[in-house]
């Protein structure tokens, strides 16, 4: 009598894979579905999307050796520029958020410098380096700093190629990263019909950052589901300075005027890189919620990379023109 055939092991089924992701774009306007804050890790959105390809794809890239070709050059250093501040708990936040940076990207250069306040100062950090150099302001908007001063630093350092990309806001992923912030302060996932934000900014007399700052709240209102952001500054505006103008108000201003509105739940999200006066001022200004810094949360280091693939891939006009520092545009 012979022995029964054991039957097979059975082999789960494949799996099924959903829709392919939409093309990646840096500015979504519509309303997407809410994603789960907490319990499992929620899908890469849009913004996400695209610095995780752009991150993977110049990795690949970097490991390969066409025959007949000479290894490539070492990669330029990434020169994270913050503002700098007198507070003793912004140096450690900024320098955390480069140490995740490097986690990301390990064996890229990366350094620091600031505009003032603390050292590194910025032309210091330049005087030491050789090569290329890719300057990325840790700020959000277009203000003084990135448009004067940092291509100013930049030209006092002739020994160095470089280039400055563009400013960390606006992006989706800043979104993402102010609203995991507001998350972690205490924002209910699911807010009810009389809850607005407030999005803290440090302002600025140009006009440009005024507008960078308001598609902040726009897109920090769309990763909300739709709810009011209003964008406001730590300061205002001098009288008759043309930024004044149609300015955002100050932090203050617009609780009142939200509160006068009939809201009920009002958030303060802090759009700072690192503890200082300005966030000081505007976290004292919340009624209730207050955000923390963005420091050196992952979202907002997956954007310090972006920023800085994005500036290499524009490799564009002569050596003169790019020592000259003009920014970078998305």
């Amino acid at each position: 009598m012979t022995a029964p055939i054991p039957h097979s092991a059975s082999r789960p089924a494949p799996a099924t894979t959903g829709p392919e992701p939409a093309v990646p774009d840096d500015r979504p306007e519509g309303r997407p579905a809410r994603q789960p804050s907490c319990g499992w890790a929620a899908p890469l959105g849009t913004g996400e999307l695209a610095a995780e390809i752009t991150v993977q794809l110049s990795r690949r890239l970097s490991r390969v050796r066409l025959h007949g070709f000479r290894p490539q050059p070492p990669a330029p250093t990434l020169v994270a520029v913050a503002h700098g501040s007198r507070d003793p708990r912004a140096l450690p936040v900024v320098r955390a958020l480069l140490d995740r940076v490097r986690a990301l990207r390990p064996g890229l250069p990366v350094r620091l410098g600031h505009v003032e306040l603390n050292r590194p100062l910025l032309g210091d950090t330049l005087a030491e380096l050789r090569g290329e150099a890719v300057l990325v302001p840790l700020l959000f908007g277009r203000g003084y700093h990135v448009t004067h001063d940092l291509p100013a630093a930049l030209a006092a350092a002739p020994h160095l190629t470089g280039r400055i990309a563009t400013p960390l806001g606006p992006h989706t992923l800043l979104a993402e990263a102010l609203h995991g912030r507001l998350l972690e302060a205490g924002f209910p996932p699911d807010p009810g019909p009389r809850t607005a934000v407030v999005l803290a900014a440090a302002g600025s007399r140009s006009p440009q950052s005024a507008q960078d700052t308001a598609r902040i709240a726009r897109l920090l209102s769309a990763r909300l589901g739709g709810l009011p952001v209003q964008p406001a500054f730590a300061h205002s505006a001098p009288a008759g300075d043309a930024a004044s103008d149609g300015a955002a108000p100050t932090v203050a201003d617009a609780v009142r005027t939200l509160t006068a509105r009939g809201v009920d739940q009002l958030a303060v999200a802090a759009c700072f890189t690192a503890p200082g006066r300005f966030a000081t001022r505007c976290a004292d200004a919340a009624p209730g919620i207050a955000a923390a810094p963005l420091g050196d949360h992952p979202a907002l280091a997956r954007l310090v990379l972006h920023r800085y693939d994005q500036a290499l891939l524009a490799r564009t006009g002569s050596d003169s023109e790019r020592t000259r520092a003009a920014t970078v545009a998305v």
